[in-house]
């Protein structure tokens, strides 16, 4: 059974951007995005979301404009900047070496005797 987890440190810059990745945002529908591409297994809170994408914005990897959502409210939708595109690059690097190195540290075994 899996139950919905809270982002594990140092993964939710790479969640954020994927999700960003995919079309212009506002911060409820990427945290939803997120819900969604995770099968309900990682959740953003909006205490995490919006000083990331605040982050981001200070390094230029979003830009932000107010828009009106589909339910005709207004909101700040984020979208990444190339630089925000080439970050997301390198965090799917570093995640797969992290990965890579997890599942040898998990797959050894202990020498025979």
């Amino acid at each position: 059974m899996t139950h919905a987890v809270d982002v594990m440190q140092g993964t939710l810059d790479l969640l954020i951007l994927k999700a960003l990745s995919l079309e212009p945002m506002h911060g409820w529908g990427i945290s939803d995005r997120i819900r969604q591409l995770s099968r309900d297994v990682f959740r953003v809170g909006q205490g995490s979301l919006y000083p990331a994408l605040h982050r981001f914005d200070r390094r230029g990897w979003v830009t932000s404009y107010w828009r009106t959502t589909e339910n005709n409210r207004i909101a700040r939708y984020y979208e990444l900047t190339a630089a925000g595109r080439h970050a997301l690059g390198e965090e799917i690097a570093q995640w797969r070496d992290y990965s890579r190195a997890v599942d040898h540290l998990i797959g050894a075994e202990q020498p025979s005797a």
